[in-house]
């Protein structure tokens, strides 16, 4: 089994300064369900991965973080998406745990229970931890400019590692299906400058990915 883990905030829903503490707050990207859709149609298993410190912090209880994605999950399969699994990282980044992104942690555990290809899979997040934790498990690496990607994007360099620029969660599905169904082995680096430039992809034949 392969499987594309996303991160969730600035990814699938709006990064709030503030933080995500009531579905209230829970904000979906533009195009974000439209794209789980999309991916919905692929063989690949959808698992977030997703850091949030406010449970140990003290400022929303783990419960509550649940009922939030509850309802994700939830208006997800509405709109035709599909996520298998989401996963939480409760801790502070002073309780160095070994899940917390940019640990790999999570995709790691992820692998060992569903029996995960990691080298197969991907990592679509819109930070640099993020895409650490997916180089770190071996996974492709997509970075997103929702979120924090556009700022952060502009001070990477391909010392930190090997990954790929898109506009937002629903382009990069396109281009995971693109890479996949014309048997593209690599991510080449691209600079955050070309993200401008709308991604002209060749028609995927009907039958891909299905």
């Amino acid at each position: 089994m392969r499987a594309i883990f996303l991160d969730r905030d600035g990814v699938i829903c709006e990064n709030r300064s503030d933080h995500v503490k009531a579905w209230e707050e829970f904000r979906f990207l533009p195009g974000a369900l439209a794209g789980l859709a999309r991916l919905a149609e692929t063989d690949f298993a959808t698992i977030v991965i997703t850091n949030q410190a406010i449970v140990n912090r003290g400022m929303v209880a783990a419960n509550v973080i649940d009922g939030i994605h509850a309802r994700m999950l939830t208006t997800v399969r509405r709109a035709g998406g599909r996520i298998d699994r989401v996963m939480v990282c409760p801790h502070r980044s002073d309780e160095y745990c070994a899940c917390r992104k940019p640990q790999p942690g999570m995709l790691l555990q992820a692998a060992a229970e569903l029996g995960i290809d990691l080298v197969g899979s991907y990592m679509i997040g819109d930070a640099m931890t993020d895409m650490q934790a997916g180089l770190a498990a071996g996974c492709r690496c997509i970075m997103v400019m929702t979120g924090r990607g556009r700022t952060q994007s502009a001070r990477t360099t391909s010392a930190q590692g090997e990954f790929r620029l898109t506009h937002d969660l629903q382009h990069a599905v396109e281009l995971i299906r693109y890479l996949e169904a014309f048997g593209v082995e690599r991510l080449t680096p691209i600079p955050s400058s070309a993200i401008t430039r709308p991604l002209a992809l060749p028609t995927l034949p009907a039958h891909a990915l299905r």
